[in-house]
């Protein structure tokens, strides 16, 4: 099992941190935050790496977008998806953040964040 866990985790520190699609639509796993002022911050982000429980890679992978503040799952910083969401949009010329942690819609057109289909 451990064998396996490593091959999973080997994988996982090759992945792209994120995507960018027709320069308009930024797709991640985690969310923004304080810290991030440009996308270079995160082209620079050398992969593959070791996952450590500290800094920007973590804490870009790990944060949270919320509507109320609260941080239910213990992650190191939550964001207001209102105000940060629509200030980088703006900042960045960008139409749409792709959130993948969640998977309801706390600012619609701006911040999507799939539903998970049975198949």
């Amino acid at each position: 099992m451990d064998s396996m866990m490593n091959t999973f985790s080997d994988c996982f520190n090759c992945l792209p941190v994120a995507a960018l699609i027709d320069e308009k639509i930024l797709c991640m796993h985690g969310g923004l935050l304080p810290d991030l002022n440009n996308l270079d911050q995160i082209r620079i982000l050398k992969r593959p790496t070791d996952m450590t429980h500290s800094g920007l890679l973590y804490d870009f992978l790990w944060s949270d977008p919320c509507k109320d503040g609260i941080n239910n799952r213990g992650v190191l910083y939550n964001f207001c998806a209102n105000i940060v969401v629509t200030k980088f949009l703006q900042k960045h010329d960008l139409d749409l953040v792709c959130h993948a942690h969640q998977y309801s819609a706390l600012l619609p057109r701006r911040l999507c964040q799939p539903i998970r289909k049975n198949l």
